[in-house]
């Protein structure tokens, strides 16, 4: 594999408070990109790439090179100081091979903790929400939000909880997933991305029959589909 192919070792946080009736998390606005200026950019979790500054034991991939990129770049591009011990791992992201650019990235979940405001670094980031998955959701729906299918997969997640120690508890208590997605279209022409635990995933068959965990490209969107075929 090519130098330029292989997945830039990276991380993400998912940060989450609790608000009067549900629990909220931030998005962070990225700035347009430089191709297209007059875009406005996606919305995204804190995060980047781990740095060699950031990497443990030789392991630029490991959980704890990615738990120091997490930290660093929290505070870079949100400028908001968290720690450590209150991250927990919820899933990695592994972009596919037909990606001109990819990326390998833990996830973690916490819960911003004090009054500290989030200030986004201006360049990186331009503007920063806090909203609740719902929220979140129904502005991805409508188009207001552009979220990425990792992004729109963990607020989907998130939308089952209402409370921020809850969401953390029962995320960090399931099986890790290591997600590799493959994409591949049915017989009928619909485009999916297949997950671990669906039945078609090793075969790369989104007609085989049995369980599901796929995202469905509709439209501009996505459907997020988990459980009994």
């Amino acid at each position: 594999m090519s130098e330029s192919k292989r997945p830039q070792p990276s991380a993400t946080v998912v940060l989450l408070r609790d608000a009067s009736a549900d629990l909220e998390l931030l998005l962070l606005q990225r700035a347009p990109s430089r191709k297209e200026p007059h875009k406005p950019g996606p919305w995204v979790f804190p995060g980047g790439r781990i740095e060699p500054a950031d990497i443990v034991g030789g392991d630029a991939h490991s959980e704890a090179s990615a738990r120091h990129a997490a930290i660093r770049e929290t505070g870079e591009e949100a400028g908001l100081c968290i720690e450590d011990t209150r991250l927990e791992t919820i899933s990695r992201w592994i972009t596919p091979e037909v990606s001109p650019r990819r990326f390998d990235t833990w996830f973690f979940v916490g819960v911003h903790q004090g009054e500290e405001l989030v200030r986004p670094d201006g360049d990186e980031m331009v503007d920063h929400r806090w909203l609740s998955p719902r929220e979140t959701l129904a502005a991805y729906e409508c188009g207001e939000l552009a979220l990425a299918p990792p992004t729109f997969v963990t607020v989907t997640w998130l939308s089952a909880y209402l409370r921020a120690e809850h969401a953390v508890r029962e995320l960090a208590g399931q099986e890790l997933i290591t997600f590799r997605p493959h994409i591949c279209r049915d017989r009928a022409g619909e485009l999916f991305m297949l997950y671990p635990g669906d039945a078609g995933y090793e075969a790369k068959d989104p007609d085989a029959v049995g369980a599901r965990h796929r995202c469905q490209v509709v439209g501009r969107g996505f459907r997020y589909l988990r459980g009994a075929s």
